[in-house]
């Protein structure tokens, strides 16, 4: 199994935000599977100078032990470090701001909680300057960092290291996010984008004084949203790149589907179709659901190839497939690629 870098980190830092007992038993426990996964996240892969889940895993790994004023070894650092350093950060389709903003976060809790000496200290604030100029450079006329996921990272850097007041990209993030709060509708986002736009970082649970923290915990509103009434017609393309597919083009049909129904739901529906000539499989995340298999080919991890998910003619979405909801006559495209 693949090490569950990711998904332990961002537990962590939620458990560590909610204020458990002091020297809770399991989440000892927790933290000493970290160090473990972190060790292991990169052993798996050594052969290839990248870790075995992603430097966006590594970087939250490295991030949540800080955030528990844990040490890690100074090579698990420079690793990320090297990385920062070498622009190794980016993936082909993608946005790398995502990535450097909470590598960016992990140098400078690192710092702020003196968990390294004096040198490596400097590295690590010289290694935060230039990921936040990366990050201004990277803003686009929209106001997005990136886009509007990694916004609220790239946000939580400025935060942390006391910039954002100097920073005019920092008030147009600001107001770009605020126009566009329904983009956030898991649990994962809200987490992201909620601590920027109340000025917090995830570095300020590292010294929350939590005998001072009142029970503030309310149920949420259940009520459902209106129906939408109606339906469209999405047309499904799977791509795949030679040599490994001589037949580029996999898949290429309308698929019906009810107005207002996302990515995930439309997958659904072509796999209904008949024939039944469409399949696909999903992984749980903390993000979501994520595409891993469509007609039988695999998304690997140690080949790093994903499934890219693109909008006619070849705009990358910037939702996952539960989030998306594409418009009637739209055309959407599955393609393998690599990372």
């Amino acid at each position: 199994e693949w090490p569950e870098t990711g998904r332990l980190a961002l537990y962590l830092l939620g458990l560590r935000a909610t204020c458990p007992p002091l020297e809770h038993g399991p989440q000892r426990s927790l933290v000493t599977w970290l160090k473990y996964y972190l060790e292991e996240d990169w052993a798996g892969s050594r052969q290839h100078g990248h870790p075995l889940t992603s430097y966006y895993q590594y970087s939250l790994g490295v991030l949540a032990l800080c955030v528990h004023r844990k040490r890690v070894r100074e090579e698990v650092i420079r690793r990320l470090l090297a990385a920062e350093h070498h622009g190794r950060f980016g993936h082909a389709g993608g946005s790398a701001v995502d990535t450097e903003a909470v590598a960016a976060l992990a140098f400078a809790c690192l710092e702020r909680e003196r968990l390294v000496g004096a040198r490596l200290a400097a590295e690590l604030r010289a290694a935060t300057r230039r990921a936040r100029r990366r990050m201004v450079e990277a803003q686009g006329q929209d106001g997005f960092f990136g886009n509007v996921y990694s916004t609220p990272w790239a946000m939580q850097v400025f935060i942390a290291t006391n910039t954002c007041q100097t920073q005019p990209a920092y008030s147009r993030a600001t107001a770009a996010l605020l126009e566009n709060l329904d983009a956030f509708t898991t649990t994962a986002t809200m987490a992201q984008v909620l601590p920027a736009l109340y000025g917090h970082s995830y570095l300020d649970i590292a010294s929350m004084r939590c005998q001072e923290e009142p029970d503030t915990l309310t149920p949420i509103s259940t009520k459902m949203p209106p129906a939408m009434l109606g339906n469209m017609t999405v047309r499904l393309v799977v791509e795949c790149p030679k040599p490994r597919c001589p037949q580029r083009r996999l898949y290429d049909q309308p698929v019906p589907a009810p107005a207002g129904a996302s990515l995930l739901d439309v997958l659904r529906m072509a796999a209904a179709q008949e024939p039944p000539n469409f399949t696909f499989g999903t992984q749980d995340t903390p993000q979501g659901p994520f595409l891993s298999r469509v007609l039988g080919l695999e998304a690997q991890q140690q080949k790093q190839s994903y499934w890219q998910l693109l909008t006619a003619p070849s705009t990358s979405l910037q939702a996952g497939v539960a989030d998306y909801r594409p418009e009637d006559g739209e055309t959407l495209i599955l393609r393998l690629s690599e990372w």
